[in-house]
This record gives C-alpha cells, sequence and structure tokens, in this order.
C-alpha cells in the first residue's frame, strides 16, 4: 500500500506537509519521501528507509532545511519516491499509490520505441514511478500525460505531481484509492486520509471522482478531467487498513467497524450466552468487537495488548519469519484476562492464518478455555490485483485457498470454486470448517459478503470486491485463476 499528501499555501507549506505525510504512516513501511518547490523554481527533495523507524525520526533533524509554499510526500511500501523529472513538460517531482500490473509491457514497448534506460530501477525491477513519469512525460501537457498514463495502466495508480507553484492530483482509473482535497483560509492540501486534515485546520473540500485530475493553486482547484462512471474502491479501507478517524466516500471508518461488528454478534446468539468477553486482535480489529461486544451485551476485555512505540505492522515484510517475530513480539498478554476464560475475539480479516495459528496456540498455553474467531469479512479467496496490501506470493498463501487446495486434492475448476464463494453452501461450511482446524479455533465464523456492505453504506456497485468473490468492473462476472 502507501498514501500521499500535498500541499498548495500562500504561505511556507513545510510544516503542514510533514505532519501531514507522517499522518500516513500506518499505510506504509518502507520509505518516506518529501519534495518542496523553492521559490526559484528549484525543486528540494528527501527521502528515507523508514522499515526499522518512523518516518518523523528520519525527517527531524533536517525538516527545517526545507522552504516553500508548495510540495508533496508520500509513505510507501514499494520504491523511492517522490522523484524529480525533467522532460519536455519541464522539472516536476512525482509520487504515486498503486499497482501496475502490465508494467513489464511498457517498460518494453517503451525501449522498443526510442527509450534508453530507467535509472531508478531496483532489485532488477523498474521503480512504478519513474515508470508513470515516463508516461506522463508524453502527453502535451501534465493532465494529457497524466490521462494518458491511466489509460495505459493496468491495475490502479493515483498520482501527485509538483510543478512550480501547483500541485496536480489524479484519482485512480477506477478510484480504488481515496483522493480527498481540503481547505482553510490561506491553503488547499490533497490527502489520501481526511485523519489528516482536523489537527492541522483543513475542512473537507470534496473527494474526487474516478479518474479525475484537478490543479491545485493557491487560489483555486480547477477540475481538468471529468470523473469517470464507474468507481470501485477497496472495501478494505474500511475493513483494515483505513484509519479509524479517515472517511472515505463520506462514510466514517470507525463507524463502519462498529456496525459490521454488530451484524457479526446478531448472527452468534445461540453461543453468546456461554461467552466470558469479546477482545479484538489488534489494532483494527478492536473497533469490529467492540461493535460487536455493544450489541451482544458482553463486555469487551483486552486479553492482549499491542506494544506500539517500536514495532511496525506485521503483515508488510517479505519475509514470513519476520513477519512471524513481528506479530509475537508486539502482542503483550494480560494473564488475568486469559486464564479459564471462553473467549471470542474478532479480527478484520484472515489472510495466510499463520500468525493467527501461532497467537491461538499461545492463549491455549495461559489458559484459556476456548477460543472462538469471528472475521470481520468473507474468506479471502483472491489475491487482490489492484493494489500492493498483500506480499503473498501465491494464491496458496491465503488459508481459504488453501483450505479449498486440500479439500479438493490439488487444482480446481472455475465451477467448484464458485460453490465455496456462496456463504452456507455445503463446500463453503467446509472450507470454514478447514480453516477452524488448521487454526485450532473452538468456533470460526467469517462475516458475509452482504452484511459487510450494508455495514460500509455505499453503494454494492462502487466497491471492490475482488478478493472475496472474483468480480471486478461493473460486477462482471468472475474471472478465476485456478
Amino acid at each position: 500500500m502507501g498514501g500521499f499528501f500535498g500541499v498548495v499555501s500562500s504561505g511556507d507549506c513545510v510544516s503542514d506537509l510533514y505532519f501531514g505525510i507522517d499522518y500516513h504512516s500506518h499505510l506504509g513501511t518502507r520509505r518516506g519521501g518529501i519534495a518542496v518547490a523553492r521559490d526559484n523554481g528549484g525543486i528540494d527533495r528527501s527521502i528515507h528507509d523508514i522499515s526499522n523507524s518512523q518516518f518523523r525520526s528520519k525527517f527531524d533533524d533536517e525538516i527545517g532545511g526545507f522552504s516553500g509554499k508548495c510540495g508533496i510526500g508520500v509513505i510507501s511500501d514499494t520504491e523511492d519516491q517522490p522523484l524529480i523529472i525533467t522532460s519536455q513538460l519541464g522539472t516536476f517531482a512525482v509520487c504515486t499509490v498503486g499497482k501496475i500490473n502490465n508494467i513489464d509491457e511498457i517498460v518494453e514497448q517503451a525501449f522498443a520505441s526510442g527509450c534508453s534506460h530507467l535509472s531508478e530501477s531496483g532489485d532488477g525491477e523498474p521503480n512504478p514511478t519513474e515508470v508513470v513519469a515516463m508516461l506522463i512525460s508524453r502527453g502535451n501537457t501534465i493532465a494529457a500525460g497524466i490521462e494518458y498514463a491511466q489509460r495505459v495502466i493496468e491495475g490502479s495508480c493515483s498520482i501527485l505531481v509538483l510543478r512550480g507553484d501547483r500541485v496536480y492530483a489524479a484519482r485512480d482509473r477506477y478510484g480504488r484509492t481515496p483522493v480527498i482535497v481540503g481547505r482553510k483560509a490561506d491553503a488547499f492540501a490533497v490527502t489520501m486520509e481526511t485523519t489528516a486534515f482536523p489537527n492541522l485546520d483543513y475542512e473537507l473540500l470534496r473527494e474526487l471522482g474516478p479518474g479525475e485530475i484537478v490543479e491545485i493553486t493557491a487560489n483555486e482547484v480547477r477540475q481538468l478531467r471529468t470523473p469517470g462512471r464507474t468507481c470501485k474502491i477497496c472495501s478494505f479501507y474500511w475493513v483494515y487498513y483505513g484509519y479509524p478517524s479517515s472517511c472515505y466516500e463520506g462514510v466514517n471508518t470507525e463507524s463502519t467497524r462498529y456496525r459490521n461488528g454488530a451484524s457479526m454478534a446478531e448472527q452468534d446468539r445461540d453461543i453468546l450466552k456461554d461467552i466470558d468477553s469479546i477482545c479484538g486482535i489488534p489494532d483494527s480489529g478492536v473497533a469490529h468487537a467492540v461493535g460487536y461486544s455493544n450489541a451482544a451485551g458482553k463486555p469487551y476485555q483486552r486479553a492482549f495488548v499491542k506494544y506500539t512505540p517500536t514495532w511496525a505492522r506485521s503483515f508488510t515484510p517479505q519475509d514470513q519469519k519476520i513477519r512471524e517475530k513481528v506479530a509475537r513480539m508486539k502482542l503483550i498478554p494480560v494473564d488475568e484476562q486469559i486464564r479459564g476464560k471462553r473467549l471470542l475475539f474478532c479480527d478484520d480479516s484472515i489472510v495466510r492464518g499463520t500468525q493467527l495459528r501461532d497467537t491461538v496456540g499461545w492463549l491455549y498455553r495461559r489458559g484459556a478455555k476456548e477460543v472462538h474467531m469471528r472475521s470481520a469479512c468473507p474468506p479471502l479467496v483472491f489475491g487482490c490485483r489492484f493494489l500492493n496490501f498483500s506480499r503473498s506470493r501465491s494464491e496458496l498463501d491465503l488459508a481459504a485457498r488453501r483450505a479449498i487446495w486440500k479439500l479438493e486434492g490439488g487444482e480446481v475448476s472455475c465451477e467448484v470454486l464458485k460453490e465455496y464463494l456462496t456463504y452456507g453452501s455445503e463446500k463453503y461450511e467446509r472450507m470454514v470448517e478447514e480453516i477452524r482446524r488448521e487454526l485450532n479455533l473452538t468456533t470460526l465464523k467469517f462475516q458475509k459478503l452482504e452484511s459487510l456492505i450494508k455495514a460500509i453504506g455505499v453503494a454494492p456497485e462502487k466497491v471492490c470486491t475482488y478478493c472475496w468473490n472474483g468480480r471486478d468492473v461493473e460486477n462482471e462476472a468472475p474471472e478465476f485463476e485456478v
């Protein structure tokens, strides 16, 4: 994943830019970058590795050396950015968030048409932001170049471009990631998380539509491309990686999670009398658990707490052993809330299941009598094709897909796979039971897709549900990869 923030102000923008970028730190753990336009037209830039430290700790000592009225920045889980580019359009800085599925094809075509090299490649892979910059530079204006890039890219790509005294902001073609504009008396800002606005005194002006492009100056926000008709914002923003105080499509994340937890409780009346307490897997499972607890009339208790000062989010390291180590180190048990208790946990999702299996075993060793689990979303059957929210290399990394493989004895046809997607079907129940056994849970349930969409409150056709049902743009039939 990743997140970006930009500011255009009539005064110095650096303080707002610095803190606005920092408010996106939950979206990435690899690189942090900032670029500020000087009054003389030059651009100052800095990029740091934040894999083992926080964004602010890397920029504290140098942020005072930046000065300017216009800037952009990014927290990234992938490449170095923002990049500074000189092309026929002049000098500009650019940062991106998304996933380019056809990047190799784009690069191959670029070389065939005369492009001599890409300078920002790392580990043998092209830098996606540099590839986007190359596409933008083919336009006769920044806006035309962005529109061309959005048309060519398969996947998703939201973009900020800093040039001169203005910022160009573009939401990806189908609106999979949010891009939101805010304003205050002397400045405009653009963000992916509305969390960044209140403490910097910005009020939400409006959200960009899918594929929309705007030009932001200190005086106005001017639309350069109207939105497309099809929106497919990632529903996982409300389930997992959206910050609790943020809103997307006008819907608050924390409130959605309360509603979602309450919906799960309504489906659980048969076992609630035997449960001692409701617990949440921190951090993003907590709000689902609070909603569940309130609706169930059972106390919310913390069976363990998360040690947050130094540990990054555990899903991002590529090495599985490191992920498991971080997951273990950041959770500290509260033995009094575990020993002899029948516990029901809510988690945002079950992706691979390896960390959860270890956590469940750890709870039993500390004296838990029962461990029930409720996933706040349906089983993840398909790897995301549009955003880099997971480092899974194969769909068999997914607990649900692994269970299907085991039950079917190997590869399955599209028709057979469809049967596992229907909530309550015989094959669906067998899949859930297989996951339950693998994780050693007392009981396991997944949220219904219809109930999750209802809790979000956005029209079903406007949200992406591909990872759960294989459906994409305009509710097309599933495109299975088996």
